[in-house]
Parts: structure tokens; C-alpha cells; sequence
């Protein structure tokens, strides 16, 4: 063999777009994108998506929250790798259709009459007949009335040798569903690239859009990053209070966002919740009335948790609520000073209050969230835990002069713990961190904490204390007798005035901590002892003097329980972080209507192709496409025939019909001399 013969019978090598063509419409390919595609769906499902990095920060740490941010996760559904393997599965699931579609169609239309006799008789399903007592013309036309009736189409040719060959089909509209269900991905794939985020994407990769990080208003917010109302798609957000309207819509990116422009403006009237008997919310609603130039009068309709408003193509949902600026009437307590004559400050949530010492130094007080309702476990006598409501409580920050802030809680309900109600502030350091609770005994006979501010103020003026620890001096001397021999009077009064001022600065802790830090330790224990009760009897003539302010001159059994619990608090007052409290009094409730706005021109898109789905899935799984053949020809007066069929799915009921084509188109009335008859599961294929 020469050289050109060799090169002729040589294998050609497939191109570069073959190769790129073939992996594209890979089945693998299709696969691996549709089980990344399932994964990230998975993590949109359960991840809670667009929410604050700092709610993230606070739930999965610092480590896991950065890698989250890295991978898009907090917005996995408009994530730019998301869209890309959308994008991908488009372009392969597009080239496998290309790819199989002319040869499904071709197999639909081929009624295979070049089927050779030895492939008939190979066939599972087939009926042989040597003697045929009738002639084939006969057989032919039974035949084709058979399965014409059937529903079969039919064709006929007739081979050289005189063989005729009859071909049937039905069914091939099974065929369809590949087409379908392979376009219905596309579909639906691209109805998710225009409901997507691209549009946003490329604009900011061009610098069209330039994210916004600043808490500013919205009318304050530059041109750079906001979006008319010509913008194809997006997802936002935003909080109205009862009464007031918006024409705009947030749209949360990363750690920015963008402001959507509105053509109408949206107004919520009244807002609306139900609550079960413990106060968790069951439903909540809003009265929206929408404005739009474009209609006679204005829009007005009740939306509520997925019943929405469709106007002009924008959906508005019920999605959350929050409280929309309640007015406020509270007690600002200076701790150090002034305890007992408290400011009174009239507020608003999200509002802020400037607090200046004669020092010069500046407090800034951030009023930050209302909560009408709080359901927490409490614990009974019996030990019993039942879930309750424990009434409002106020959010607020106190930022020193510095800027860094502590975070704290006021309720305004007592509570009740061991027969005994108590007035909480709660305080934390920061919001990743539970808050602490300083349980202040209430008042008798009222809400407030009056009686316990004022011990609080007695123990910082330093000249009451004084004069407390003159008085109480001579019986403290005698306590220092019985254990440190004879003291002078002066150096008693010395040593309960230190004592006060580290109870004042750190509690009963602050006074054992100068006991180990100042004494030999086998003092330790009798010198814990003795300053312990000179203190509480120090505490004890600054409450009778508190309560002889109230009128009240001797101590009763009520007056005595409220000590107890007035000591637990001043001991752990000095760890509450601040020199300021604040007390809740009351509030004018108003509240705001979170809503959730969408412009989604794909919906339809993927709503036909989820039908195309269905369709395609049903062609697939409940048709059967199935064909047979009556190869015949003559043998004296009678005919020598193979009749054979073969379906690709449902084989126990082409089974039967098989059984009973065969007789009928045999004439028999059962299948009399057949042989080679047997069923299984997969399609021959002739040719």
C-alpha cells in the first residue's frame, strides 16, 4: 500500500469545533451544572438570604462570615457565578437540542421499511408462521385494518424478491418529550437570566452604578446610585410607617445598595397584626393606596403574607414590619449624680439624644428599635417553664465621648421573680453577646424605681455618706473590738468610708479584691467578715434614712424584703457599664409596613416553561412509542410471515397488546403456531 492510499484510509481527526460542540452537549456537562445549579438552590433555601453582614458576623463568626461574603452566598440567586452556570446550562442544554433534535425528528417520520427479516425474528416480541393457510394479500389488508384501528399509521412496501413488508408506528410523540423537557430548561433558565441581576452587574463593572454605603436618606442619594424606573427586573425593599408613602424601592448588594425609582407612589394607611395568646405574631397585614398618574383615582387594597398587590407589573408583598418611629416618654437617670431627679426625655425611636456634663463631655444617647411584644421563658415557684409575654422593651445605645458604645434594653413591665416584682435593664458590649440583666426592685406600691434611685444617689454624695458613718460609727468601732482589739474611733470612721467608696466603685467583689490585695491570707476570712457586716450596717442606716424621706419610721417586714433585693442590685450596679439608666414610662405606638417590591418580565417566561416541563415530562412517562412489522410472502396458496413489535417504555402492557395484535392479524384466536415469543425491557434497534 502507497503512501496516498495510507493517508487516504487514515482516521480523520475531528476539528476544534466538533470537539467544543461535543462537550458542550455532553450528557456529564448537563449533569455536573444541574447538580452545582441543585446545591446553590439548596443554599438559598436554608442560608436566610439578604440580610445584614452584621447579622451574619453575629451568627457564623468572623472566619465562616467572611468566607460566606467571599462565595456571594448572602445573595446566591443574582451571585455573578450563579448566573454564569445558568448561563452555561443555557449554551449546553441549547447544543444538545441542536445536536439530537434533527435525528428525533427523522426517527418520528421513519417507518424503518428497510428492516431486514433476520432482525424480525431476533425481536422479544415476535409471531412466526412457516404455513400460513391465507394468502398474503389477504393477511396484508387484515393487518392494516388491525392496526389502523389501533391507532397505528401504516405503510406498505413491496422488495424485489416479492417479500412485502408492512411497517407500523404509534406514539411517536414520545419522542416530543425530549424536545420539551430540554427546551423547558432553557426556558425557565433564561427567564431566570432576566429576572437575574446582569443588567445591575454589568452596569456597576462599567462604573454606571456606584453602590451606597451610607445610612442617609433616600432623597440624599446620589445619581450614581439610583435606577429609573425603565430598569427591566429587580428584587427590593422598603419600610413604610402607618401614614406615610414612598416612591422608592432598596436593593440590597452585598454590603451597599441601590435605590429603584418607583412611577407611582405607594402609601400605607394602616397596619395591622394578630397575635396568638402568648403575643407571637400569627398574621399581619397592611392597607396600602397606591397613586399613579395613570389611573382615575387611587389604588386602594389590603395585602397580606402571599396575597400581594399586582399593579403595572410590580408586585408588592407583605413582607415583614418593624416599628416606624413611636414616640417615646422616659426617665433619664445620671448614676453617678442626680440619680434621684431623673430627666425627663420625650423621644422617638431611631432618634437621638445629646447629653453634656459640666465637664464638657458629650453623650450621645441612640434610641434604635421597639418591641411591643416580648416572648420569653419564665420559670414558676413550682419549676414549672411556661412561654409568656413580657411586654415592651426599648433598644438603645449610649456612645461615650469617644464614639464606642455599649448596647442596652430597657422593659417596660415589671416582672415578677419569687413573689417579688422588679424593674430589668438589660446591657451587652456588643450585639454578638446575650444581654445581662440588672434586676431592680420596684417601688411598693408603684412601677417605679424612685426609692431604689435614691439610695443610689445617697451612696454617691460623698458628704450624706459622711454623715451616715459618723453616726453608725460607734457601733461598727465595737464590731472592730471583737476582732481587731481596740481601734480609734477616727480610724473606723476612715476605713467604712473606704469601704463605702469601693462597695460604690465595684460591690461587695471590689471590697474582697483590697482585702486579698492589702492583707496577709490568713486574715482573709475575719477580715471578710467584719468589713462585711460594717458594710451592710452602713447600707442599712442609708435606707432607714431614704425611707424617713418617704415618712416611714420604722422597718417592716415589707420594708426588709425590699433591702435584701436593693443590696443584690447597688453590689451589682458598678458592673452595669455606665454611668447612666435609662426608665421606660410609656409610648405612642407607631409602626411600619415592611414590603417586599419585584418587577419580574420572566415570570411569564419561566411560568411557560415549567409547562413546557410538564408537558414534556408527561410525553416521556406516559407515552409509548411503539412500532410493529408484518414482513410476508407467498408459499403455495397460503403465506410464510414474521410479525414482530418492539416499544421503548410500559412493557408489561405492550405485552398484551402485542398478544393481541398477533392474533388478530393472524386470524387466530389464540396465537396458535407462534414461536420466539418473549418479552424484555429495551427497544431492538433495526437496521
Amino acid at each position: 500500500m502507497n503512501r496516498s492510499s495510507q493517508d487516504s484510509a487514515s482516521p480523520r481527526h475531528p476539528s476544534r469545533l466538533s470537539i467544543l460542540v461535543s462537550f458542550l452537549g455532553s450528557m456529564n456537562l448537563a449533569i455536573t451544572l444541574l447538580v452545582i445549579l441543585a446545591v446553590a438552590s439548596v443554599v438559598g433555601t436554608v442560608l436566610e438570604q439578604n440580610q445584614p453582614f452584621q447579622n451574619y458576623l453575629m451568627n457564623f463568626g468572623p472566619f465562616w462570615h467572611e468566607l460566606f461574603r467571599t462565595l456571594n452566598l448572602y445573595n446566591v440567586y443574582a451571585a455573578g457565578w450563579f448566573l454564569f452556570v445558568l448561563a452555561f446550562l443555557v449554551v449546553s442544554t441549547a447544543v444538545c437540542i441542536y445536536r439530537t433534535t434533527p435525528t428525533m425528528l427523522r426517527d418520528m417520520r421513519n417507518f424503518r421499511l428497510n428492516v431486514r427479516e433476520k432482525s424480525l425474528r431476533s425481536f422479544a416480541h415476535n409471531v412466526q408462521s412457516e404455513t400460513h393457510p391465507e394468502p398474503p394479500a389477504q393477511v396484508l389488508e387484515r393487518a392494516g385494518n388491525v392496526l389502523g384501528a389501533r391507532g397505528y399509521r401504516v405503510r406498505q412496501v413491496e422488495q424485489a424478491d416479492g417479500t412485502r413488508l408492512l411497517s407500523a408506528m404509534r406514539g411517536s410523540g414520545n419522542r416530543l418529550g425530549y424536545f420539551f423537557t430540554h427546551g423547558a430548561i432553557v426556558i425557565i433558565c433564561v427567564g431566570g437570566l432576566i429576572d437575574g441581576r446582569v443588567p445591575l452587574m454589568l452596569a456597576e463593572m462599567t462604573g454606571n452604578l456606584v453602590l451606597e454605603t451610607r445610612e442617609i436618606p433616600a432623597s440624599q442619594v446620589p445619581e450614581q446610585s439610583r435606577l429609573g424606573p425603565s430598569n427591566p427586573s429587580f428584587r427590593g425593599s422598603v419600610e413604610i410607617p402607618e401614614g406615610h408613602s414612598a416612591t422608592v424601592a432598596f436593593i440590597t448588594i452585598r454590603d451597599g445598595y441601590v435605590v429603584q425609582d418607583l412611577p407611582f407612589r405607594i402609601e400605607v394607611k394602616d397596619f395591622r397584626v394578630e397575635r396568638h395568646e402568648t403575643g407571637q405574631e400569627r398574621a399581619f397585614e397592611s392597607d396600602l393606596v397606591i397613586h399613579d398618574d395613570e389611573l382615575d383615582e387611587p389604588l386602594a387594597r389590603t395585602i397580606s403574607v402571599n396575597e400581594p398587590l399586582i399593579h403595572r407589573g410590580y408586585a408588592i408583598y407583605q413582607a415583614s414590619f418593624r416599628d416606624g418611629g413611636s414616640f417615646l416618654n422616659l426617665n433619664l437617670h445620671h448614676l453617678a449624680r442626680g440619680a434621684r431627679d431623673p430627666l425627663p426625655l420625650d423621644t422617638r425611636v431611631y432618634g437621638n439624644h445629646v447629653q453634656e456634663l459640666t465637664d464638657g463631655s458629650r453623650y450621645t444617647f441612640e434610641f434604635t428599635d421597639l418591641q411591643t411584644h416580648n416572648i420569653g421563658t419564665v420559670v414558676d415557684a413550682d419549676g414549672n417553664a411556661e412561654r409568656r409575654d413580657m411586654g415592651p422593651s426599648l433598644d438603645y445605645t449610649i456612645r461615650d465621648p469617644s464614639g464606642s458604645g455599649m448596647f442596652f434594653r430597657a422593659m417596660k413591665n415589671p416582672m415578677e421573680r419569687d413573689g417579688t416584682r422588679f424593674v430589668l435593664t438589660g446591657v451587652r458590649h456588643s450585639t454578638a453577646e446575650p444581654f445581662q440583666y440588672l434586676y431592680m426592685p420596684k417601688d411598693p406600691g408603684g412601677d417605679g424605681v424612685d426609692r431604689f434611685m435614691r439610695m443610689v444617689s445617697f451612696l454617691n454624695d460623698d458628704q450624706q455618706v459622711a454623715d451616715v458613718v459618723a453616726d453608725v460609727a460607734t457601733s461598727a468601732a465595737r464590731q472592730f473590738q471583737g476582732t481587731q482589739g481596740e481601734v480609734p474611733l477616727e480610724v473606723v470612721e476612715t476605713i467604712m468610708i473606704r469601704l463605702m467608696d469601693l462597695f460604690v466603685q465595684g460591690g461587695y467583689d471590689a471590697i474582697v479584691a483590697d482585702i486579698e490585695q492589702r492583707a496577709p491570707q490568713p486574715q482573709w476570712e475575719s477580715l471578710m467578715d467584719l468589713f462585711g457586716r460594717v458594710v451592710n450596717m452602713t447600707l442599712r442606716e442609708v435606707y432607714m434614712r431614704v425611707l424617713a424621706e418617704e415618712g416611714i419610721e420604722s422597718m417592716t417586714g415589707v420594708e426588709a424584703a425590699y433591702l435584701d433585693d436593693a443590696l443584690v442590685a447597688l453590689d451589682a450596679l458598678p458592673h452595669f457599664g455606665s454611668d447612666f439608666l435609662i426608665t421606660f414610662n410609656d409610648f405612642e405606638h407607631v409602626q411600619a409596613s415592611g414590603l417586599m417590591i419585584t418587577k419580574a418580565p420572566g415570570q411569564n417566561v419561566v411560568y411557560f416553561g415549567s409547562l413546557m416541563l410538564i408537558v414534556g415530562v408527561f410525553l416521556m412517562l406516559y407515552m409509548s412509542h411503539r412500532r410493529c412489522w408484518l414482513m410476508i410472502r407467498p408459499a403455495g396458496q397460503g403465506s410464510q410471515l414474521v410479525f414482530a413489535g418492539t416499544s421503548n417504555r410500559n412493557m408489561l402492557e405492550f405485552d398484551e397488546e402485542f398478544d393481541t395484535l398477533s392474533r388478530h392479524v393472524l386470524g387466530q384466536e389464540s396465537p396458535g403456531d407462534t414461536t420466539g415469543h418473549a418479552r424484555e425491557s429495551s427497544e431492538n434497534d433495526p437496521r
